[in-house]
């Protein structure tokens, strides 16, 4: 295993952990054993760039290392059964297959279009001579494709009207598993919103090898068959087939690629779900897990940290049975018999179980693993500065790092390392570094920072004013309506607290300005809490209450904002103009646009208010719907014979949106959008521009990260645009303090007035006049005697 930049050994049963490399001025990353066990490989940065080391397993004698032909960060190594090569992933996502005795390597393919989820990883066949991966189509749909490694030839497996994954070698050679999607759709992209709530699923496929091999899953009957006479033992059929025993020797495996696609056979004992990590037991079986409903991807990812159920699926039963649960990860020993599994979440361990018996019962084979690593701070400052530099270098969208001389600013960097006292300075210092190449996104985050207790102060989701020497209730936050997620301490219906009311005590201790009111309600979150209130600044008549507070009001005051502002626009505009408000471009903003535009459709135009933006997707889901216009009407013939348009959805008048300065990413980006479809007019200021996309970023050995901009966005005239300069409002209107302290909001109110303009300069309305019914029948009645 792989902890905190060493590598360790962990023994089955018998003997002790050992830390094979010992090293914090270097990182140790992606261990694999050899098929003999009697060596260790792995990749290590201790020379400054990462190289291949091949160690002895028992950590004693001087490892053998192997320069990498290209400086880069590798991946996903698989060793080959015979030992004799390395494939592995680099950072531009080429597989390369190194031989072990040479030190020399060759790129055996490379995945054409980076969509950042490193699922061209190599899975050697059980005779060593071919190799396995998914690569991208133009279509972006993936293709399972096989290297021949003597002949060095590359050849697709499936034909891409399917996003065929994580393809997996039978111990027997004679099938190549796989997963493979038929509603992959809008999945295939990267960064579109419109792929939200279109979640994929995946079927077990397996495909025959050979022309002459039969499929495994032929019909089976338990009918009768022929006995000798006086023999009393029943013939069975051939219950081995498709569970071949796996011997010494692997027998080779042979292709035949001629009409392939035709022996591709579904497994029907699987049902399609959005599953992952596809690994080959025992001949005959296969393993995959199962994200749960709590940490399921939504998108084709599959095995979410917290872990899902580990399912076994064999051929000699035909059926798959639920394995282990809350699995994150797990390996299947090169002999199939061992299964080594860890689980997720804070109580997660390691579990080493048979793979080729019976479902091990929940719990058993929990290895007691104590790692243990000798960490000198001031050198793991260095070894992360050092792989941050390089991320960057590496992983950059542009190569020519802005125009930054990048190796100029680690020397003028790295000279500072010696006075980081504390890893949130390391942080610092990084993030200057990474300043110089002038991009947004590039944060440094994380790493081993000292846990700080989270603060449990109560907040009451209310605004006070001291009057009379006590706090008094100007203004009491409630859920609106429709937020469920939200609860106000104080607008609960029965309460009996107003605005007005003085809070005199909290749990009997007196309240007197200037005393903080937060004082006496630390600690009280999701606690409770008696208030002493009066409607006047004395304990006479005072009531008590009993309330919870809740430990972050944030919610409660940006549904409070929006819904002021929903009103304001309906209020100015006579009930003709919706209001949308689009906090960013992920989930939330997704769920807010849903929630308001199709409330509010009976509308005539819309402003979309996407100030304070916090980005995410790329939001072609929101612009499309924008920009959307209907074909036509269908009738509707009761109540007040309001027709349909078609499409039914929509509101169809003009678009106004609203944009400041601290919309960015994707809040730069749907601006851009709006802007480029000429679907209205931008009201307010300039966006903060800062559209590249971050994906792909390897952590560091303390968990943190630097992230390099793995994508930049160019306009279609071929010019990169938005990054670092924003998308400019056709009307610049700039909120100022004054004019805000007074309750005024002049964005929203310019947006409302444009809006209005352009409605009484094209009017528009959901409503027709319903023609005449048609008579066609009339043409048809015979003629009369």
């Amino acid at each position: 295993v792989e902890a905190r930049g060493d590598i360790f050994t962990i023994p089955a049963e018998k003997g002790d952990v050992r830390n094979l490399t010992n090293s914090g001025v270097s990182a140790e990353i992606a261990p694999i054993w050899s098929p003999d066990g009697r060596s260790v490989a792995y990749f290590s940065d201790k020379s400054g760039e990462y190289k291949l080391v091949i160690a002895p397993q028992e950590g004693i004698a001087t490892p053998r290392e192997i320069v990498l032909p290209e400086p880069s960060r590798p991946y996903s190594p698989a060793w080959s059964p015979d030992g004799r090569k390395i494939a592995y992933q680099d950072t531009h996502f080429r597989i390369w297959l190194m031989d072990v005795a040479t030190g020399t390597a060759k790129v055996a393919d490379t995945d054409p279009y980076f969509m950042g989820d490193r699922s061209v990883v190599p899975v050697w066949s059980p005779d060593s001579r071919w190799i396995a991966y998914p690569k991208r189509l133009k279509s972006l749909l993936r293709a399972i494709f096989v290297h021949n490694v003597e002949a060095g030839t590359n050849k697709q497996v499936t034909d891409g009207l399917a996003d065929a994954t994580t393809p997996a070698w039978d111990a027997s050679g004679k099938y190549l598993w796989f997963f493979a999607s038929t509603n992959f759709g809008l999945n295939s992209s990267l960064l579109d919103m419109s792929k939200f709530d279109r979640p994929d699923t995946r079927g077990l496929y397996l495909a025959l090898l050979s022309k002459t091999e039969p499929s495994p899953l032929l019909p089976e009957s338990d009918d009768e068959t022929a006995r000798t006479r006086g023999d009393s033992t029943r013939v069975t059929p051939d219950s081995t087939r498709g569970a071949t025993t796996a011997t010494a020797t692997a027998r080779a495996v042979t292709i035949d690629f001629d009409n392939m696609q035709r022996r591709i056979v579904a497994v029907s004992g699987v049902v399609e779900r959005d599953y992952a990590q596809l690994r080959a037991g025992p001949a005959g079986t296969v393993f995959f897990v199962e994200p749960t409903a709590a940490t399921g991807t939504g998108g084709g990812g599959g095995g979410g940290q917290a872990g899902g159920a580990l399912h076994r699926f064999q051929l000699s039963t035909r059926r798959a049975v639920p394995f282990a649960q809350g699995v994150a990860q797990y390996v299947v020993s090169a002999d199939g018999k061992k299964l080594l599994y860890r689980t997720g979440g804070a109580q997660g361990g390691l579990f080493l179980v048979d793979a080729d018996r019976a479902v091990p019962t929940a719990g058993t084979g929990r290895l007691n693993v104590a790692l243990r690593s000798y960490i000198d701070p001031r050198e793991e400052f260095a070894q992360i500065f050092h792989e941050g530099w390089r991320n960057e270098r590496n992983n950059l969208y542009v190569p020519n790092m802005h125009g930054s001389d990048w190796a100029a600013m680690k020397r003028m960097y790295e000279p500072l390392l010696p006075f980081v006292m504390h890893r949130a300075d390391l942080n610092y210092l990084m993030d200057n570094m990474g300043a110089e190449i002038a991009i947004g996104h590039s944060y440094v985050r994380g790493g081993d920072l000292p846990d700080v207790p989270n603060s449990t102060g109560g907040l009451l989701g209310a605004d006070f004013t001291v009057e009379n020497g006590r706090y008094r209730l100007a203004k009491i936050y409630d859920a609106e309506s429709w937020n469920p997620e939200l609860r106000a301490p104080l607008a609960s219906p029965g309460l009996d607290v107003n605005v007005g009311d003085y809070i005199l005590a909290i749990n009997g201790t007196a309240l007197i300005a200037p005393d903080n009111i937060y004082r006496l309600l630390d600690g009280t979150a999701n606690r409770q809490v008696v208030l002493t209130v009066n409607a006047q600044a004395n304990l006479t008549g005072a009531r008590q209450v009993t309330v919870m507070p809740v430990a972050n009001e944030q919610g409660l005051r940006t549904r409070a904002w929006v819904e002021r502002n929903r009103r304001i626009v309906d209020s100015i505009s006579g009930g003709k103009i919706a209001y949308v408000y689009l906090p960013n471009t992920g989930q939330p903003g997704y769920t807010s646009f849903n929630r308001y535009y199709f409330a509010q459709q009976d509308r005539l135009g819309v402003v979309v208010d996407e100030r304070y933006n916090g980005g995410g997707s790329a939001a072609d889901y929101i612009v499309d719907l924008l920009g959307r216009d209907y074909d036509g009407y269908f009738n509707n013939p009761v109540g007040e014979r309001y027709p349909y348009t078609s499409p039914a959805n929509g509101i169809w008048g003009p678009k106004v949106m609203i944009i400041n300065e601290m919309a960015g990413s994707g809040g730069d980006l749907m601006p851009y959008m709006f802007k480029r479809r000429k679907l209205g007019p931008l009201v307010g200021m300039r966006t903060w521009g800062g559209l590249v996309a971050t994906t792909d970023t390897p952590p560091f050995v303390d968990g943190g990260s630097m992230i390099a901009p793995r994508f930049g966005f160019f306009s279609r005239e071929g010019k990169f645009a938005v990054e670092n300069e924003g998308v400019a409002p056709d009307i610049e209107v700039e909120n100022w303090p004054k004019d805000a302290a007074a309750g005024h909001d002049l964005q929203l109110e310019r947006a409302v007035a444009e809006a209005m303009r352009l409605l009484a300069a094209k009017p528009s309305d959901r409503r027709a006049t319903e023609p005449a019914a048609p008579t066609w029948g009339k043409r048809g009645r015979p003629p009369t005697s």
